[in-house]
């Protein structure tokens, strides 16, 4: 899983796997998935990340694996 935050486009993007993505769908308000040809989700995009996390520090992310 690869997982991109581009701060001047204020979204994050985390890609699932590296399967051709054929659809997106905005499932909610700056909420975007994107589609294999199998229907798998294999993108999600938040937009407006700052909005949505304010007091964020987005440059260092925390991830945990259980």
């Amino acid at each position: 899983m690869r997982v991109h935050f581009d701060e001047k486009a204020d979204a994050i993007y985390m890609r699932l796997d590296e399967s051709k993505i054929v659809e997106s769908q905005e499932v909610q308000p700056g909420i975007v998935l994107d589609f294999n040809e199998h229907n798998q989700v294999v993108g999600i995009e938040i937009l407006r990340v700052k909005d949505r996390v304010p007091h964020a520090n987005l440059k260092q992310m925390q991830f945990e694996v259980a």
